[in-house]
């Protein structure tokens, strides 16, 4: 799974590695330790006056689909497995037209030992300066807020996740799904709508090259922030 990431990029790093025209809302700071329900930095593609340009938005880590009767449910939904997504009711139609990249510079997973202990790693790339998680995006409007009140509607993501591949699967079972930089655009194109396309493309994204590195166990309190956190554990 993926629970908890670093997103420590400027913007401006952000629009040009992503090549996004505009950003919409107010980005975050700079975290070590993104976790489920704080917001977060996506890329999407956005109609905009008539065309499609893609956007540098703001939501709420935890996927809170429109049929949703409160948030809550968005606290099981940080993640989807993308061998279901397709169809699962959570996820199939933001899986046809709401597709979009998270960015990161690198995630946590603990390793469990045999003694029953959990050593957190971070995994990150050495020849990438940032990661495109594979991402899922949402609308919801709170029942509770007036129809004309603008903050009614919450945008809301989750991250795709995949069988972690031998180089990493001793560290945990599951893994983000890694969006290569050269098929950002695939994955966004908002022209791609056929279910047997879009599982064709997740099935043919290669295997990410990453390198874990054992860090403090600091990284386990969500209280806890600061590039400290990445470092090798002493």
């Amino acid at each position: 799974m993926c629970g908890r990431y670093v997103m420590s990029k400027a913007t401006g790093d952000l629009l040009s590695y992503f090549d996004a025209q505009e950003v919409e809302g107010t980005p975050p700071p700079p975290s070590w330790n993104v976790a489920p329900t704080e917001p977060v930095p996506i890329v999407a593609e956005r109609l905009d006056e008539g065309s499609m340009e893609r956007h540098l938005l703001v939501a709420h880590w935890g996927l809170v689909p429109s049929w949703a009767k409160d948030i809550k449910i968005g606290n099981k939904l940080i993640n989807a497995r993308s061998e279901s997504i397709l169809e699962k009711p959570a996820f199939r139609k933001a899986a046809v037209k709401r597709r979009a990249i998270l960015p990161a510079d690198g995630y946590y997973e603990w390793q469990k030992t045999e003694d029953g202990k959990k050593i957190p790693n971070y995994l990150y790339s050495e020849k990438e300066p940032m990661l495109g998680f594979a991402g899922l995006y949402e609308w919801w409007a709170d029942p509770s807020v007036p129809e004309d009140d603008p903050g009614r509607w919450l945008l809301s993501c989750t991250v795709l996740t995949t069988t972690a591949q031998d180089a990493l699967g001793h560290v945990h079972d599951r893994s983000p799904v890694i969006i290569p930089r050269d098929r950002f655009a695939e994955w966004l194109d908002p022209d791609l709508t056929d279910k047997n396309d879009i599982q064709h493309l997740l099935d043919s994204l290669p295997e990410p090259v990453l390198v874990p590195r054992v860090v403090s166990t600091k990284v386990n309190s969500v209280r806890n922030d600061g590039p400290e956190l990445i470092e090798p554990a002493e």
